[in-house]
């Protein structure tokens, strides 16, 4: 097979397939197949718009981590530029108290809300200012070039710079509040969180709770250009509550609804009337009155419209129903009529022939007379059958026409003749082309048997043949034997009669001369 071929074999099995679904579901598929797209532009749009929302948000957050890392590094640095310079003083005159008293003015306005610094020599002793918190851990960490930085139990930050080799060191302490304080970005009425990182170490300047499990954030990070610091802000963003699950879930939500409100509306307005209407036609019969309560109560005009139809169209079969069965009564009594007088005119003829076989003045004459009634007697016979069977349709009774045959021609015998015939009939049933000519072959082979033989014994079988629709009707008796009388018979009187009989039935007669049988397949229609 060809791919051409396969793919159209596929194609209209698959077009059967869809074909056998019902109404309402091919109905549910094409609308969901249309109003998806619609759905999924509104999510999408959804989806874009919680973006663009969070991008806006993400702009103001920077701005606004900017400008607190901003207010904070130039805060720090300011303070610790300061702290080196005096440290780089003292350094070189330890006895330098303008360089103490200046730093000392720059911390001033610190120390109002915590800020503290010292400047301390080798041996941990507070050359200016004062002992601030987290002194000795910084001191005891080795010493580095620039600017060390520590967070002092979530406290504050500790900063530290270094000096010659003499071990001196400017250590300042800046508490968390103070830092929040001047890390407060101007114009963000938003809720955030801030919070100072160095490296792995986080000091949370400005807290920010968490509201609920799927709270999502927005993080921004700027370093401060001061040791490894680094300012994180976080805000809160669109958060995955109802309103964003409902938005989100809505479009599609609507598209299942619309799919199934419009299968739901087709299936009650036309798909089921359809199925309750169908359902009366079904079991309409001839002769029924339609229920016209059913097709009122229909949903739909056209639907009632369509139950009017059939209501009408059942009246007009009603009414040739009633023709039809009148024509039909009138037509049985018109056969019943014809085969009665059948049946009296074969009666009349029989008769008739009887009367001139009782005037014949000789044996021949009323041998001949007493032959041709037991063919009449045939014709009336299956006449009768077929007649009787003719209102079951089942065509005549072979054993019924034989059996009753076998009888008259036993009864029709000359005196002196003692024939015997024996009946061995399956119960088959032929037409009545098929039954008179059959009764006569019968009638002419008895015939010729009692002409050879004037106690012949005769055997009538019909059995069904192999092939289907047929049955082999075999004739046998000694009489039947190839012998002068027989030939004689067939030559002058029987022959020509048999043998047009034979193509009657449209078959072939077979004798077999040795054992006296005569064989002939005949049409059946039917058994019991």
């Amino acid at each position: 097979m060809s791919e051409e071929s396969a793919a159209g074999v596929t194609r209209d099995a698959r077009q059967d397939y869809l074909a056998r679904w019902p109404t309402g579901a091919k109905l549910f598929l094409i609308l969901s197949i249309a109003l998806l797209p619609l759905a999924l532009i509104a999510v999408f749009a959804t989806l874009r718009v919680t973006q663009i929302a969070d991008t806006e948000l993400r702009s103001h957050l920077r701005v606004a981590a900017a400008e607190s890392s901003r207010s904070i590094s130039i805060e720090l640095v300011g303070d610790m530029t300061a702290l080196r310079v005096a440290l780089d003083a003292l350094s070189l005159d330890p006895g330098n108290a303008p360089s103490c008293a200046r730093v000392q003015g720059v911390f001033a306005q610190q120390a109002v809300s915590g800020a503290e610094f010292a400047i301390v020599d080798a041996r941990g002793r507070v050359i200016c200012g004062r002992q601030v918190a987290g002194a000795r851990e910084m001191r005891a960490e080795p010493a580095v070039s620039g600017t060390a930085a520590r967070f002092i139990a979530n406290r504050g930050l500790a900063l530290r710079v270094s000096g010659d080799d003499r071990g001196l060191s400017g250590i300042a302490y800046f508490p968390k509040k103070f830092l929040s304080k001047i890390g407060q970005p101007s114009g963000f009425s938003s809720e955030y969180g801030a919070t100072l990182v160095d490296d792995d170490d986080r000091l949370t300047l400005v807290p920010l709770a968490r509201e609920r499990t799927l709270e999502r954030r927005e993080a921004i990070r700027e370093d401060l250009g001061i040791a490894d610091l680094a300012l994180e802000m976080q805000v809160r963003s669109a958060p995955i509550g109802s309103p964003l699950i409902l938005a989100l879930a809505l479009p599609l939500l609507m598209w299942a609804a619309a799919a199934a409100i419009a299968w739901f509306v087709v299936d009650r307005l036309l798909i089921a009337p359809l199925r309750s209407l169908r359902s009366s036609i079904a079991a309409y019969a001839p002769g029924d009155e339609p229920d016209m309560t059913l097709y009122r109560a229909l949903p739909a005009q056209e639907l009632r419209d369509l139950g009017d139809t059939f209501r009408a169209l059942s009246r007009t079969v009603a009414v040739h129903e009633a023709g039809l069965a009148e024509g039909l009564v009138r037509q049985t009594k018109l056969t019943r009529e014809v085969h009665h007088r059948v049946k009296n005119n074969l009666q009349v003829i029989s008769s008739l022939i009887n009367f001139h076989a009782r005037g014949a003045k000789s044996p021949e004459a009323s041998q001949a007379y007493n032959s041709i009634q037991r063919r009449v007697d045939a014709l009336a016979v299956v006449h009768r059958y077929h007649f009787a069977e003719m209102e079951e349709n089942r065509g005549v009774s072979m054993r019924s026409v034989c059996g009753e045959l076998a009888s008259n021609l036993r009864a029709t015998a000359p005196e002196h003749m003692h024939i015997g015939i024996g009946l061995e009939i399956d119960p088959l049933y032929v037409t009545q082309d098929v039954a008179v000519p059959v009764a006569f072959l019968i009638t002419e082979l008895v015939e010729l048997a009692m002409t050879c033989d004037a106690a012949a014994q005769l055997r009538i079988t019909l059995r069904a043949a192999p092939e289907p629709d047929r049955a082999l009707l075999r004739i046998s008796s000694r009489a039947l034997i190839d012998n002068d009388c027989l030939r004689d018979g067939l030559k002058n009187r029987f022959g020509r009669v048999i043998e047009g009989l034979t193509r009657q039935l449209r078959s072939t007669l077979q004798h077999d001369p040795m054992t006296g049988v005569y064989e002939v397949k005949i049409i059946t229609i039917d058994s019991d």
